[in-house]
């Protein structure tokens, strides 16, 4: 085990988690001085891994580095079922050969992350598969309807007429069984699996087993700042992007959600972090946290080569610049000390008014200095010059001035 005193192991579990069930369990798991079984299923239902993913292997390799054993769950059988979290209609299930492909996949980029030597790779259709029949309604047999409507999209879906399929109420009794087959310590999930976290801590008890305690991450937002992190969104960054779309995507997110991710995905610890805070609030530009950023999850997915040279490009790129020879210079005025964004683009001619600035924010058209705006209520500073793009073809070069 890896010498870490009891409240600095603590600390660095609690990090970032959004609750911890509960807490005196888990810190008397801890003072048990064991490799803890610490398990977090993922359903290949598509095939690569992004940054919302790994939110959760993060804290799983924090636990790693405290000496715990890591259950990565790939869940090539529930992934069979669909998940119904969240959802507002019945998931279509995935193909025994797409859910294959996935799962070889994750496999593949999963120790981008965690270490291997700490880390134990589990499918489970390897204990599902041997379920016949019978076994499966005597799983059914443990909980009542009214408990599964306790789900609260379970709920939803009852309450304004929308189907709910049998099957569907399989899929949090099989997570719940796999902590049972996996005789799982602890679970890692996101905020919108409580349920069927609570649900292998329950059949765990049922099965004679201690009850595994839970921590649940938040949901990432992704780069449009509001909505969580998704490929069928489009506002996601995948572990699998290349060095330079990954660096680009990673500059382009807004100053305060910057915070959220230096929080949730870097590996710096909280004091460096705050000391930035700090150093931010008396003039630093929020820029040069991005790049750090940027630099450390580049480097963590690729190589330290990989990172400066994507550096070394988005600086050519958007500082030097491949920018219209004709692009306009203008100055707009303010009487503030600074100036926000709608009106910028308002007076600076790139937008017809405030309100089409603001849709045109909304939907991830526009830029500063190659970096992505997505928060309407940015501002820049009075006796700033910035490059400003609306779309592919509008760019301005622009300064702004006390009226």
């Amino acid at each position: 085990m890896t010498q870490f005193n009891s409240k600095e192991a603590f600390d660095l579990i609690e990090r970032g988690a959004h609750e911890i069930l509960l807490k005196d369990e888990l810190k008397q798991k801890l003072a048990q001085n064991r490799p803890l079984r610490i398990k977090a299923g993922f359903d290949p239902t598509a095939p690569d891994l992004h940054l919302g993913h790994t939110v959760l292997l993060n804290k799983m390799r924090q636990f790693q580095e405290l000496g715990h054993h890591a259950l990565f769950l790939i869940g090539d059988f529930t992934g069979m079922i669909g998940d119904p979290t969240g959802k507002n209609a019945t998931r279509p299930p995935l193909s025994r050969e797409q859910v294959l492909i996935n799962a070889e996949s994750y496999r593949e980029q999963v120790f981008k992350v965690l270490d291997p030597e700490k880390t134990e790779i589990c499918f489970n259709s390897t204990w599902m598969d041997k379920f016949n029949a019978a076994d499966l309604i005597k799983l059914a047999a443990t909980h009542t309807v009214a408990r599964m409507l306790e789900r609260d999209d379970f709920d939803k879906r009852y309450k304004s007429n929308q189907p709910i399929a049998i099957h569907e109420f399989m899929y949090p009794l099989v997570q719940g069984y796999d902590s049972v087959a996996l005789k799982a310590d602890v679970e890692l999930g996101g905020t919108d699996q409580k349920f069927n976290l609570l649900m292998g801590r329950e059949l765990q008890k049922h099965y004679g087993q201690a009850a595994q305690c839970i921590l649940t991450m938040p949901l990432l937002e992704g780069l449009d700042g509001v909505n969580k992190m998704s490929k069928s969104l489009g506002n996601y960054i995948g572990i699998t992007d290349s060095p330079q779309d990954m660096f680009g995507k990673l500059m382009s997110i807004s100053d305060v959600l910057m915070w959220r991710y230096l929080e949730l995905l870097s590996f710096r610890s909280m004091n460096e972090i705050n000391g930035w805070r700090g150093e931010i609030e008396t003039g630093r530009n929020p820029r040069d946290i991005k790049v750090l950023l940027a630099q450390e999850i580049v480097a963590r997915f690729h190589s330290q080569a990989a990172a400066e040279a994507a550096l070394t490009e988005f600086e050519a790129r958007f500082r030097q610049g491949v920018l219209p020879d004709d692009m306009p210079e203008i100055t707009v005025t303010t009487t503030d000390g600074s100036i926000g964004v709608p009106q910028l683009l308002k007076q600076a001619g790139l937008a017809s008014s405030t309100s089409e600035a603001m849709r045109s924010i909304q939907a991830g058209a526009v830029k500063l200095d190659g970096e992505r705006i997505n928060d309407k209520a940015t501002v820049i500073a009075v006796g700033l010059t910035v490059i400003a793009q609306v779309g592919k073809r509008k760019f301005a070069k622009v300064t702004i001035a006390a009226a």
